[in-house]
Protein backbone atom coordinates (compact mmCIF):
# COMPACT_ATOMS: atom_id res chain seq x y z
CA UNK A 1 0.00 0.00 0.00
CA UNK A 2 1.50 3.38 -1.00
CA UNK A 3 2.01 6.14 1.54
CA UNK A 4 -0.85 8.62 1.08
CA UNK A 5 -1.28 11.92 2.86
CA UNK A 6 -3.85 13.44 0.50
CA UNK A 7 -6.70 11.46 -1.09
CA UNK A 8 -8.43 12.70 -4.22
CA UNK A 9 -11.79 10.94 -4.02
CA UNK A 10 -13.87 10.19 -7.12
CA UNK A 11 -16.93 7.97 -6.94
CA UNK A 12 -18.58 8.27 -10.36
CA UNK A 13 -18.52 6.43 -13.68
CA UNK A 14 -16.13 7.10 -16.58
CA UNK A 15 -18.46 9.65 -18.23
CA UNK A 16 -17.59 12.05 -15.40
CA UNK A 17 -13.87 11.38 -15.11
CA UNK A 18 -13.23 14.71 -16.85
CA UNK A 19 -14.03 16.25 -13.46
CA UNK A 20 -10.97 14.70 -11.82
CA UNK A 21 -8.75 14.51 -14.93
CA UNK A 22 -8.51 18.31 -15.00
CA UNK A 23 -7.04 18.17 -11.50
CA UNK A 24 -4.29 15.64 -12.29
CA UNK A 25 -1.51 18.14 -13.12
CA UNK A 26 -2.31 20.08 -9.94
CA UNK A 27 -2.37 16.89 -7.88
CA UNK A 28 1.06 16.07 -9.28
CA UNK A 29 2.29 19.31 -7.71
CA UNK A 30 0.63 18.47 -4.38
CA UNK A 31 2.28 15.03 -4.55
CA UNK A 32 5.74 16.60 -4.48
CA UNK A 33 5.21 17.53 -0.82
CA UNK A 34 2.26 15.47 0.33
CA UNK A 35 1.87 11.99 -1.24
CA UNK A 36 -1.39 11.77 -3.19
CA UNK A 37 -3.57 8.78 -3.91
CA UNK A 38 -6.72 8.75 -6.03
CA UNK A 39 -9.52 6.68 -4.52
CA UNK A 40 -12.24 5.56 -6.93
CA UNK A 41 -15.34 3.41 -6.57
CA UNK A 42 -15.94 2.36 -10.18
CA UNK A 43 -13.56 -0.17 -11.83
CA UNK A 44 -13.94 1.41 -15.29
CA UNK A 45 -13.11 4.83 -13.89
CA UNK A 46 -10.02 3.31 -12.30
CA UNK A 47 -8.94 2.03 -15.72
CA UNK A 48 -9.45 5.45 -17.32
CA UNK A 49 -7.49 7.26 -14.62
CA UNK A 50 -4.62 4.76 -14.50
CA UNK A 51 -4.05 5.52 -18.17
CA UNK A 52 -3.86 9.25 -17.42
CA UNK A 53 -1.66 9.49 -14.33
CA UNK A 54 1.28 7.96 -12.53
CA UNK A 55 -0.33 8.71 -9.17
CA UNK A 56 -1.61 5.59 -7.40
CA UNK A 57 -5.25 4.86 -8.25
CA UNK A 58 -6.88 2.79 -5.50
CA UNK A 59 -10.16 0.98 -6.06
CA UNK A 60 -12.74 0.46 -3.31
CA UNK A 61 -16.07 -0.49 -4.90
CA UNK A 62 -18.00 -1.34 -1.73
CA UNK A 63 -18.50 0.67 1.44
CA UNK A 64 -16.71 -1.92 3.62
CA UNK A 65 -13.76 -1.87 1.20
CA UNK A 66 -13.68 1.92 1.38
CA UNK A 67 -13.65 1.87 5.17
CA UNK A 68 -10.86 -0.70 5.21
CA UNK A 69 -8.83 1.30 2.70
CA UNK A 70 -9.21 4.53 4.66
CA UNK A 71 -8.20 2.78 7.88
CA UNK A 72 -5.03 1.56 6.19
CA UNK A 73 -4.21 4.87 4.47
CA UNK A 74 -4.92 7.11 7.47
CA UNK A 75 -4.82 10.12 5.14
CA UNK A 76 -4.61 13.68 6.40
CA UNK A 77 -6.91 15.26 3.83
CA UNK A 78 -9.58 14.06 1.40
CA UNK A 79 -10.37 16.23 -1.64
CA UNK A 80 -13.65 16.09 -3.57
CA UNK A 81 -14.06 17.38 -7.13
CA UNK A 82 -17.86 16.98 -7.31
CA UNK A 83 -20.97 16.42 -5.20
CA UNK A 84 -21.58 12.75 -5.95
CA UNK A 85 -24.06 11.13 -3.60
CA UNK A 86 -21.32 8.59 -2.80
CA UNK A 87 -19.20 11.38 -1.31
CA UNK A 88 -21.19 10.87 1.86
CA UNK A 89 -19.78 7.38 2.31
CA UNK A 90 -16.31 8.91 2.25
CA UNK A 91 -17.29 11.74 4.60
CA UNK A 92 -18.03 9.23 7.35
CA UNK A 93 -14.28 9.12 7.94
CA UNK A 94 -13.89 11.43 10.92
CA UNK A 95 -10.10 11.16 11.31
CA UNK A 96 -9.32 13.07 8.11
CA UNK A 97 -10.15 16.62 7.06
CA UNK A 98 -12.43 16.90 4.04
CA UNK A 99 -12.24 19.69 1.45
CA UNK A 100 -14.45 20.27 -1.58
CA UNK A 101 -12.49 21.62 -4.55
CA UNK A 102 -15.11 21.25 -7.32
CA UNK A 103 -14.19 20.99 -11.02
CA UNK A 104 -14.58 24.56 -12.19
CA UNK A 105 -15.91 27.97 -11.25
CA UNK A 106 -19.33 28.87 -12.64
CA UNK A 107 -22.62 30.53 -11.81
CA UNK A 108 -24.68 27.38 -12.17
CA UNK A 109 -27.10 26.91 -9.31
CA UNK A 110 -25.40 23.65 -8.35
CA UNK A 111 -22.21 25.54 -7.47
CA UNK A 112 -23.63 26.65 -4.10
CA UNK A 113 -25.68 23.88 -2.51
CA UNK A 114 -26.22 22.58 1.00
CA UNK A 115 -23.69 19.88 0.19
CA UNK A 116 -21.08 22.50 1.06
CA UNK A 117 -22.04 22.17 4.74
CA UNK A 118 -20.74 18.61 4.80
CA UNK A 119 -17.09 19.55 4.21
CA UNK A 120 -14.54 21.00 6.60
CA UNK A 121 -13.43 23.42 3.89
CA UNK A 122 -14.76 24.51 0.51
CA UNK A 123 -12.15 25.85 -1.88
CA UNK A 124 -13.58 28.61 -4.08
CA UNK A 125 -12.18 30.91 -6.75
CA UNK A 126 -12.87 34.34 -5.25
CA UNK A 127 -15.39 36.96 -4.19
CA UNK A 128 -18.15 35.90 -6.59
CA UNK A 129 -18.17 32.38 -5.14
CA UNK A 130 -18.20 33.70 -1.58
CA UNK A 131 -21.25 35.84 -2.35
CA UNK A 132 -22.90 32.95 -4.20
CA UNK A 133 -22.74 30.79 -1.09
CA UNK A 134 -23.90 33.61 1.19
CA UNK A 135 -26.90 34.37 -1.03
CA UNK A 136 -27.85 30.78 -1.79
CA UNK A 137 -27.51 29.02 1.57
CA UNK A 138 -29.19 29.50 4.93
CA UNK A 139 -27.06 29.43 8.08
CA UNK A 140 -23.85 28.62 6.23
CA UNK A 141 -20.56 29.25 8.02
CA UNK A 142 -18.62 31.26 5.45
CA UNK A 143 -15.41 30.66 7.41
CA UNK A 144 -15.29 27.26 5.67
CA UNK A 145 -14.65 28.99 2.35
CA UNK A 146 -11.02 29.22 1.23
CA UNK A 147 -10.20 31.41 -1.77
CA UNK A 148 -7.75 29.53 -3.95
CA UNK A 149 -8.48 30.84 -7.44
CA UNK A 150 -8.52 28.19 -10.16
CA UNK A 151 -5.15 26.42 -10.36
CA UNK A 152 -5.90 24.78 -13.72
CA UNK A 153 -5.75 28.22 -15.31
CA UNK A 154 -2.07 28.43 -14.38
CA UNK A 155 -1.28 25.49 -16.64
CA UNK A 156 -0.09 25.87 -20.20
CA UNK A 157 -1.35 22.85 -22.18
CA UNK A 158 0.02 22.49 -25.67
CA UNK A 159 -2.18 24.08 -28.31
CA UNK A 160 -4.36 21.73 -30.34
CA UNK A 161 -5.31 24.27 -33.01
CA UNK A 162 -3.30 24.70 -36.17
CA UNK A 163 -2.03 28.26 -36.73
CA UNK A 164 -4.41 30.34 -38.83
CA UNK A 165 -4.45 33.81 -40.32
CA UNK A 166 -8.19 33.83 -39.72
CA UNK A 167 -9.86 35.05 -36.56
CA UNK A 168 -11.11 32.06 -34.57
CA UNK A 169 -14.54 31.99 -32.92
CA UNK A 170 -15.16 29.23 -30.39
CA UNK A 171 -18.60 27.80 -29.64
CA UNK A 172 -18.38 25.85 -26.35
CA UNK A 173 -21.86 24.90 -25.09
CA UNK A 174 -22.49 23.10 -21.84
CA UNK A 175 -24.67 20.00 -21.34
CA UNK A 176 -28.23 19.94 -19.98
CA UNK A 177 -27.30 19.11 -16.39
CA UNK A 178 -28.87 16.62 -14.03
CA UNK A 179 -32.07 18.59 -13.45
CA UNK A 180 -34.16 21.27 -15.13
CA UNK A 181 -33.00 23.98 -12.72
CA UNK A 182 -29.40 23.28 -13.77
CA UNK A 183 -30.08 23.20 -17.53
CA UNK A 184 -28.24 26.03 -19.24
CA UNK A 185 -27.38 24.47 -22.60
CA UNK A 186 -28.00 26.45 -25.77
CA UNK A 187 -27.56 23.43 -28.00
CA UNK A 188 -31.19 22.45 -28.47
CA UNK A 189 -32.50 26.01 -28.62
CA UNK A 190 -30.14 28.23 -30.65
CA UNK A 191 -27.00 26.14 -31.10
CA UNK A 192 -27.26 25.57 -34.84
CA UNK A 193 -28.25 29.20 -35.41
CA UNK A 194 -25.13 30.37 -33.57
CA UNK A 195 -22.98 28.15 -35.77
CA UNK A 196 -24.62 29.43 -38.95
CA UNK A 197 -24.10 33.02 -37.80
CA UNK A 198 -20.41 32.45 -37.06
CA UNK A 199 -19.88 30.74 -40.40
CA UNK A 200 -21.41 33.79 -42.07
CA UNK A 201 -18.67 36.11 -40.80
CA UNK A 202 -15.95 36.70 -43.40
CA UNK A 203 -12.43 35.56 -42.63
CA UNK A 204 -13.42 33.57 -39.51
CA UNK A 205 -12.59 30.03 -38.44
CA UNK A 206 -15.22 28.25 -36.34
CA UNK A 207 -14.21 25.79 -33.62
CA UNK A 208 -16.95 23.74 -31.96
CA UNK A 209 -16.01 22.27 -28.56
CA UNK A 210 -19.02 20.96 -26.62
CA UNK A 211 -19.06 19.77 -23.02
CA UNK A 212 -17.79 16.16 -22.74
CA UNK A 213 -21.23 14.85 -21.73
CA UNK A 214 -23.02 16.26 -24.79
CA UNK A 215 -22.10 13.31 -27.00
CA UNK A 216 -23.71 10.84 -24.57
CA UNK A 217 -26.69 12.99 -23.59
CA UNK A 218 -29.95 11.07 -22.97
CA UNK A 219 -31.91 14.12 -24.19
CA UNK A 220 -32.86 13.57 -27.87
CA UNK A 221 -33.07 17.28 -28.71
CA UNK A 222 -29.53 17.86 -27.45
CA UNK A 223 -28.16 14.91 -29.42
CA UNK A 224 -29.99 16.01 -32.56
CA UNK A 225 -28.65 19.56 -32.26
CA UNK A 226 -25.13 18.25 -31.64
CA UNK A 227 -25.24 16.13 -34.80
CA UNK A 228 -26.72 18.99 -36.82
CA UNK A 229 -23.80 21.19 -35.77
CA UNK A 230 -21.28 18.49 -36.61
CA UNK A 231 -22.84 18.34 -40.09
CA UNK A 232 -22.70 22.13 -40.46
CA UNK A 233 -19.03 22.20 -39.47
CA UNK A 234 -18.14 19.33 -41.81
CA UNK A 235 -19.94 20.97 -44.72
CA UNK A 236 -18.24 24.30 -44.05
CA UNK A 237 -14.86 22.57 -43.90
CA UNK A 238 -15.53 21.00 -47.32
CA UNK A 239 -16.60 24.34 -48.81
CA UNK A 240 -13.61 26.20 -47.37
CA UNK A 241 -10.76 23.72 -46.90
CA UNK A 242 -8.34 26.54 -46.11
CA UNK A 243 -10.54 27.88 -43.29
CA UNK A 244 -9.81 24.92 -40.97
CA UNK A 245 -13.27 24.91 -39.41
CA UNK A 246 -13.17 22.17 -36.79
CA UNK A 247 -15.19 20.20 -34.24
CA UNK A 248 -13.11 19.01 -31.28
CA UNK A 249 -14.96 16.51 -29.11
CA UNK A 250 -12.26 15.41 -26.68
CA UNK A 251 -9.36 16.94 -24.83
CA UNK A 252 -8.78 20.01 -22.71
CA UNK A 253 -10.62 23.19 -23.68
CA UNK A 254 -7.85 25.14 -21.95
CA UNK A 255 -5.64 24.04 -24.85
CA UNK A 256 -8.06 25.77 -27.25
CA UNK A 257 -9.08 29.02 -25.53
CA UNK A 258 -5.70 30.82 -25.80
CA UNK A 259 -5.79 30.65 -29.62
CA UNK A 260 -9.33 32.02 -30.02
CA UNK A 261 -10.51 35.58 -30.65
CA UNK A 262 -14.11 35.34 -29.40
CA UNK A 263 -16.31 32.76 -27.74
CA UNK A 264 -19.95 31.76 -27.45
CA UNK A 265 -20.82 29.77 -24.37
CA UNK A 266 -23.57 29.12 -21.85
CA UNK A 267 -23.65 29.59 -18.09
CA UNK A 268 -20.73 27.32 -17.23
CA UNK A 269 -17.14 27.28 -16.04
CA UNK A 270 -15.92 27.76 -19.61
CA UNK A 271 -17.12 31.36 -19.68
CA UNK A 272 -15.17 32.17 -16.53
CA UNK A 273 -12.07 30.38 -17.82
CA UNK A 274 -12.32 32.69 -20.83
CA UNK A 275 -12.76 35.71 -18.56
CA UNK A 276 -9.51 34.80 -16.77
CA UNK A 277 -7.41 33.79 -19.77
CA UNK A 278 -8.83 36.01 -22.54
CA UNK A 279 -9.98 39.10 -20.68
CA UNK A 280 -9.14 41.21 -23.72
CA UNK A 281 -11.35 39.25 -26.13
CA UNK A 282 -15.17 39.35 -26.54
CA UNK A 283 -17.51 36.75 -25.11
CA UNK A 284 -21.14 35.96 -25.91
CA UNK A 285 -23.25 34.31 -23.18
CA UNK A 286 -26.51 32.55 -24.02
CA UNK A 287 -29.72 32.87 -22.03
CA UNK A 288 -31.79 29.72 -22.40
CA UNK A 289 -34.44 30.95 -19.98
CA UNK A 290 -35.08 34.31 -21.67
CA UNK A 291 -34.80 36.13 -18.35
CA UNK A 292 -32.31 38.96 -18.71
CA UNK A 293 -32.91 40.37 -15.23
CA UNK A 294 -32.28 37.00 -13.57
CA UNK A 295 -29.19 36.44 -15.71
CA UNK A 296 -27.68 39.81 -14.77
CA UNK A 297 -28.40 39.10 -11.10
CA UNK A 298 -27.23 35.47 -10.90
CA UNK A 299 -24.56 35.41 -13.63
CA UNK A 300 -22.40 38.52 -13.21
CA UNK A 301 -20.19 37.66 -16.20
CA UNK A 302 -23.23 38.37 -18.38
CA UNK A 303 -22.84 42.06 -17.47
CA UNK A 304 -19.61 42.24 -19.46
CA UNK A 305 -20.77 40.16 -22.43
CA UNK A 306 -23.29 40.21 -25.23
CA UNK A 307 -26.25 38.10 -24.09
CA UNK A 308 -27.86 35.94 -26.75
CA UNK A 309 -31.32 34.43 -26.30
CA UNK A 310 -33.19 34.57 -29.59
CA UNK A 311 -31.21 34.43 -32.80
CA UNK A 312 -31.70 36.21 -36.07
CA UNK A 313 -28.73 34.78 -37.96
CA UNK A 314 -28.14 37.88 -40.07
CA UNK A 315 -28.22 40.20 -37.04
CA UNK A 316 -25.96 37.89 -35.03
CA UNK A 317 -23.46 37.67 -37.89
CA UNK A 318 -23.33 41.44 -37.96
CA UNK A 319 -22.89 41.61 -34.17
CA UNK A 320 -20.01 39.12 -34.25
CA UNK A 321 -18.29 41.16 -36.97
CA UNK A 322 -18.78 44.33 -34.96
CA UNK A 323 -17.35 42.84 -31.75
CA UNK A 324 -14.31 41.47 -33.53
CA UNK A 325 -13.62 44.99 -34.77
CA UNK A 326 -14.67 46.93 -31.66
CA UNK A 327 -14.97 45.21 -28.28
CA UNK A 328 -16.97 47.63 -26.17
CA UNK A 329 -17.13 45.33 -23.10
CA UNK A 330 -13.37 45.06 -22.56
CA UNK A 331 -13.07 47.35 -19.55
CA UNK A 332 -16.09 45.76 -17.90
CA UNK A 333 -14.44 42.34 -18.23
CA UNK A 334 -11.28 43.59 -16.54
CA UNK A 335 -13.33 44.60 -13.50
CA UNK A 336 -15.35 41.39 -13.58
CA UNK A 337 -12.22 39.25 -13.68
CA UNK A 338 -11.22 40.81 -10.37
CA UNK A 339 -14.65 40.02 -8.92
CA UNK A 340 -14.42 36.32 -9.82
CA UNK A 341 -10.70 35.70 -9.29
CA UNK A 342 -9.48 38.29 -6.76
CA UNK A 343 -7.15 39.76 -9.38
CA UNK A 344 -4.92 36.69 -9.22
CA UNK A 345 -2.22 36.51 -11.85
CA UNK A 346 -0.92 33.41 -13.62
CA UNK A 347 0.74 31.12 -11.07
CA UNK A 348 -0.82 32.62 -7.95
CA UNK A 349 -3.83 30.28 -7.84
CA UNK A 350 -1.51 27.29 -7.68
CA UNK A 351 0.41 28.81 -4.79
CA UNK A 352 -2.83 29.47 -2.90
CA UNK A 353 -4.11 25.95 -3.54
CA UNK A 354 -0.90 24.23 -2.46
CA UNK A 355 -0.76 26.41 0.65
CA UNK A 356 -4.40 25.61 1.49
CA UNK A 357 -3.79 21.86 1.24
CA UNK A 358 -0.60 22.15 3.31
CA UNK A 359 -2.48 24.10 5.99
CA UNK A 360 -5.07 21.31 6.25
CA UNK A 361 -2.35 18.65 6.52
CA UNK A 362 -0.73 20.65 9.30
CA UNK A 363 -4.07 21.30 11.02
CA UNK A 364 -4.94 17.61 11.03
CA UNK A 365 -1.60 16.86 12.66
CA UNK A 366 -2.22 19.44 15.36
CA UNK A 367 -5.77 18.22 15.98
CA UNK A 368 -4.65 14.61 16.35
CA UNK A 369 -1.74 15.65 18.51
CA UNK A 370 -4.11 17.26 20.98
CA UNK A 371 -6.66 14.45 20.83
CA UNK A 372 -7.27 12.52 24.08
CA UNK A 373 -7.36 9.36 22.01
CA UNK A 374 -3.68 9.85 21.18
CA UNK A 375 -2.24 10.95 24.53
CA UNK A 376 -3.12 7.91 26.60
CA UNK A 377 -5.84 9.68 28.58
CA UNK A 378 -8.87 8.30 26.73
CA UNK A 379 -11.63 6.90 28.90
CA UNK A 380 -12.15 3.18 28.43
CA UNK A 381 -15.26 1.18 29.24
Amino acid sequence: MPEVSVVAYFADDPSRTYQVVQWLPVLDLVHQKHPVGIVVRDPESATVLRARTTLPVLLAPSFPELNALYAELDADVVLYCNNSILNFQSLIGGRSLHAHINHGESDKQSMASNNAKAYDRVFVAGEAAVRRHAAGLLDFDSRRLVRTGRPQLDLHPASVLAPSARRTVLYAPTWEGDADYNDYTSLDTIGAAIVRAVLGVPDVRLVYKPHPKVATSPKPTVVEAHHEILTLVAEAARREPDAAHEAILTGDILAIIPDCDAMFTDVSSVGLDWLYLRTDRPIFVTDRHHDAERLRREVPVSRCADVIDEVDVADLTALISARLEHDEHHLARVAMRHYYFDDLQIGESTVRFLDAVAELVELRGRLLGSSPADDGSAITA
